[in-house]
């Protein structure tokens, strides 16, 4: 893993958008994966900026989101189909066919779940996913406990994070208890990951997931068998990172040799 640890969220949601331009640049038909929520909102706002300001051009590009909830049309205000249609896809030139949310209406939801791993492996895998963390360090929908060599299927959310989305459905009692959702493995197969986290009540659940034991209770984890993981993070999420000089020696190190200045002891 590259740990990049920027002093605000701004700061390293700009340095994750840079990322993410940088491969649609190289390669135009690349295929994203796509996260919703709060954390990616500033990077998917970079991005607009990018297309509207600097020409950053999103017409050949492939999207699969990661998850939707079961039972939402995508014209409910909480779906994530209509979280994307309002805070990206609206807003760049990308064509809304090539743009893939899960159904959570399905009327055969294992088949439709064989069928979206199909259409990513269709479609030449994902080359870039983009990936926000819970609070109890899940990824994706995969709670604490899922396997992490499953696939795209249903998920039971867990109490907590029933609790962490009460605030966007007006209370506990509201929030769908059933999620269509990739797998570890699915994510696992990404050819590049990009992991975002903000504020310090996710630094335990980073600390957990780039430090810690690769565990099933912590589906984050698995990220650290992947190869090739970007972390962005602000100064609250990285708080509890116990080899924190040493990501920041290595970001040091990578500059350096992004810029040419090869000597350590460089201004």
């Amino acid at each position: 893993m590259r740990v990049i640890v920027e002093k605000t969220p701004e700061a390293a949601s700009q340095r994750a958008a840079r990322y993410v331009a940088s491969l649609v640049r190289e390669k135009p038909i690349c295929v994203l994966g796509l996260a919703t929520g709060g954390t990616p909102l500033k990077l998917y706002g970079e991005l607009i900026r990018m297309h509207q300001e600097e020409g950053l051009d999103f017409s050949r590009t492939t999207s699969f989101n990661l998850d939707e909830y079961v039972g939402l049309p995508p014209t409910h205000e909480q779906s994530y189909r209509y979280f994307m249609q309002h805070n990206l896809f609206d807003k760049i030139n990308i064509d809304v066919r090539n743009t893939h949310v899960p159904d959570g209406r399905a009327l055969d939801f294992d088949k439709y779940c064989e069928h979206y791993e199909q259409m990513i492996v269709d479609n030449g895998g994902i080359d870039l996913q983009i990936l926000g963390i819970g609070t109890d360090g899940h990824i994706a929908f995969n709670e604490p406990g899922s396997s992490l060599g499953s696939r795209t299927r249903l998920k039971t959310l867990a109490p907590e994070t029933v609790k962490d989305n009460a605030r966007f459905f007006g209370g506990e009692k509201l929030v769908p208890r059933l999620a269509v959702t990739m797998g570890v493995g699915t994510i696992l197969e990404s050819k590049k990951c990009a992991l975002l986290a903000f504020g310090e009540n996710k630094a335990e659940a980073i600390a957990l997931a780039v430090e810690g034991p690769v565990t099933a209770q912590v589906t984050a984890s698995a990220l650290q068998m992947h190869r090739e993981v970007h972390v962005f993070l602000d100064e609250g999420s990285a708080a509890h990172l116990a080899r924190r000089e040493y990501y920041d020696e290595v970001e040091k190190a990578h500059q350096m040799l992004e810029t040419g200045k090869l000597s350590w002891t460089d201004d």
